[in-house]
């Protein structure tokens, strides 16, 4: 605690610093980002909508970061614009000499160009990951800076990256802070529509990561029946002990209290929670400055190492592994286990596939050294725990000498061998996985039309029988024994488990580069879907995270009228459709498709595997934590959330009748 406590002293008296326009650097221009936006915020889609949201918050987090900023308000304006405003310092706005203009244009127009590069001004900051505020200006078609610093309201306007006129004075106040408002360019982006939910899961997140801020979102789009708006409030005084408690919240935790730990090595603030449960799945979160760390890192290196370190000294100690005659591992320590990992970094090196990965090899250990002195204090003042935690190791290690087992019976022969492959499997006749695509196809009879309508040359069908196992709650060499799930592994081409981590997944050898999930438009399609679903994200989270995984989009209706005929994907269409082919009144046919297995081959390719007309779902995993709650409240045992989801989102349910 005394650490932790210098590291916020130190970052006090940093802070007091003058903020002022000399600390502002410009690192480049900023020319590329309207040719090229996907290189800045990822895509031009939702997810890169969204992350303009991300980008103007996270620098109200910084000067949180930096002790000068408790509150946020995030706005969802009608027409879509948005609006960000803190209680920080407020954007310098004097004069950059070295640019010959306001600090506040140079923020708002200089990719790059920021506080956050001078040490003095910003100890750590989130943002550095990021692009900055002028990547979002750049991508609006209107954006307006309002800053109140030192008794004065100071307004700047901008257009798609370009300062409209000076800065302007234009009232006084008692505030101080920044406000930003932006309009996403809609000749930019394809999706223009903000998800209240997706944007309410990142806040949430970022008011646990930052105990004592204040968070509030508001969505002025559509009001209440009272005139009123509706508006979320997200703050934690208990930080990451309480956001264990909301990850787990649908699962039975083995303990009371969550394990929290704190402390500083090195100049690196650590944070850790965990908790263990009755699941059999290992559910590791991991940031840095804020950012989610989904491939890992060194931190999360460091967390392993000395949990396997202090777990498995403390359990000799007790004898048990010896007494049941199991070998522990690192995997086994794992196992029901939920724990967030948080680390502040100065200057953090970021690596791997989408640049989410924590290269700085000092943080591993810092980390290691933190949880292990820690994590060893707790189990000697809390022996009934330790001892239910080690009982729950010892259960692992059998169940994953059962797994191994399994597992080989899973991989015996060779998957590129014709005779190892699934009997079921309609495979193609192109070896290029980069080209290739296997459908997972609910049933033999959709299976057979998917098998005669499909281009035999990069499309193979692999039909499903029934609904697969629920992972979520089964022991691993059940899920291993399962002969759909191994059907799966053995079409694919993976390798799966190591000593280290039995799920380890090796996609080497993956002979398909579009793994897509086709299931009937009803109920239970859906189910199969999820179940799907929840395997890949449990066992094969590398597909989701390399862009794999798909789903098909078969439509629901065809619309006909004489010759002519069209195909509805949604409600929405099927009125407009009807209307335009039959404008005096309903002289339409309509049949509705309630399974695959209802078009004939023909159809099935025309409207969802031809590759010039079809339309498939890309899997994302924008948010680790989230989708990991979901999946634990919407697969598992727990009733009565499992209920409440369903109300709440039953306006968007289609029913059948």
């Amino acid at each position: 605690m005394l650490r932790a406590q210098s590291w916020r002293q130190i970052a006090t008296i940093m802070s007091q610093k003058q903020y002022t326009a000399s600390s502002i650097q410009a690192l480049e221009g900023i020319e590329h980002v309207r040719m090229r936006p996907s290189m800045y915020i990822g895509d031009v889609g939702t997810r890169g909508l969204h992350h303009l949201v991300y980008e103007v918050v996270d620098n109200s987090i910084d000067e949180a970061l930096a002790g000068h900023c408790d509150t946020i308000s995030v706005i969802i304006h009608e027409g879509e614009g948005v609006s960000v405003k803190d209680n920080g310092r407020g954007i310098p706005v004097d004069f950059h000499e070295k640019e010959q203009k306001s600090a506040l244009e140079v923020v708002m127009t200089k990719i790059g160009a920021g506080g956050k590069f001078d040490k003095d001004s910003y100890k750590v900051s989130g943002g550095l990951h990021g692009v900055g505020v002028s990547c979002v200006n750049a991508l609006s078609i209107s954006l307006v800076a309002t800053v109140n610093r030192d008794g004065i309201v100071y307004q700047q306007k901008y257009s798609k990256g370009a300062a409209l006129s000076d800065v302007k004075e234009i009232g006084t106040t008692e505030e101080r802070g920044t406000e930003v408002f932006f309009q996403p360019d809609d000749t930019i982006f394809q999706e223009l529509v903000y998800n209240y939910d997706t944007l309410a899961t990142r806040l949430r997140e970022l008011a646990f990561l930052n105990k004592g801020i204040t968070i509030t979102l508001t969505d002025q789009r559509e009001a209440e029946e009272d005139g009123s708006f509706p508006t979320e409030v997200f703050h934690s005084e208990g930080g990451l002990r309480e956001f264990v408690e909301f990850i787990d919240g649908n699962r039975e935790a083995i303990m009371d209290n969550v394990i929290f730990m704190e402390g500083e090595r090195d100049d690196i603030p650590v944070e850790v929670a965990m908790r263990y449960n009755t699941s059999f799945n290992e559910n590791l979160h991991s940031y840095v400055n804020n950012i989610n760390t989904h491939e890992g890192g060194t931190h999360l290196t460091g967390f392993r190492r000395a949990l396997t370190r202090t777990l498995k000294k403390f359990a000799d100690e007790l004898g048990l592994p010896a007494k049941e005659k199991v070998e522990v591992t690192g995997d086994d320590f794992r196992e029901g286990l939920t724990a967030i990992i948080s680390v502040k970094v100065m200057e953090p090196q970021f690596e791997g596939q989408t640049k989410t990965k924590l290269g700085n090899s000092e943080v591993a250990g810092a980390v290691d050294k933190i949880v292990g002195e820690m994590l060893t204090n707790f189990l000697e003042e809390h022996p009934n725990e330790a001892k239910l935690i080690v009982q729950k190791v010892v259960l692992a290690a059998k169940a994953r000498q059962a797994a191994k087992k399994a597992r080989e019976m899973v991989q015996r022969k060779s998957p590129m061998g014709g005779a190892g492959l699934p009997g079921k499997l309609a495979d193609c006749s192109s070896k290029d996985p980069a080209i290739s695509e296997i459908y997972l196809v609910e049933g033999d009879s959709a299976g057979g039309t998917a098998k005669q309508g499909r281009d035999r040359h990069f499309q193979a069908i692999l039909p499903l029988r029934g609904k697969i196992l629920n992972v979520e709650k089964s022991m691993i060499h059940k899920v291993y024994d399962n002969e759909e799930i191994k059907n799966i592994y053995t079409a694919l081409g993976v390798s799966v488990g190591t000593e280290e981590d039995s799920k380890a997944l090796n996609i080497g050898k993956l002979r398909y580069h579009k793994v897509v999930i086709m299931t009937d438009a009803d109920v239970d399609g859906s189910h199969i879907s999820t179940l799907i679903l929840t395997f890949f994200f449990r066992y094969m989270k590398e597909l989701i995270e390399q862009g794999y995984v798909y789903i098909a989009s078969p439509p629901l209706y065809l619309l006909k009228k004489g010759n002519k005929k069209i195909y509805a994907w949604n409600e929405k269409e099927r009125e407009e459709y009807t209307l335009e082919m039959a404008p005096d009144g309903k002289g339409v046919d309509v049949q509705r498709y309630k399974g695959l297995g209802e078009m004939n081959a023909e159809q099935l390719w025309e409207t969802t595997m031809n590759p010039e007309r079809r339309t498939m779902k890309q899997v994302t995993i924008d948010n680790a934590g989230e989708a990991d709650r979901i999946f634990s409240m919407l697969m598992g045992d727990e009733v009565p959330p499992r209920r409440e989801f369903i109300e709440k989102n039953a306006k968007y349910a289609r029913i059948d009748v």
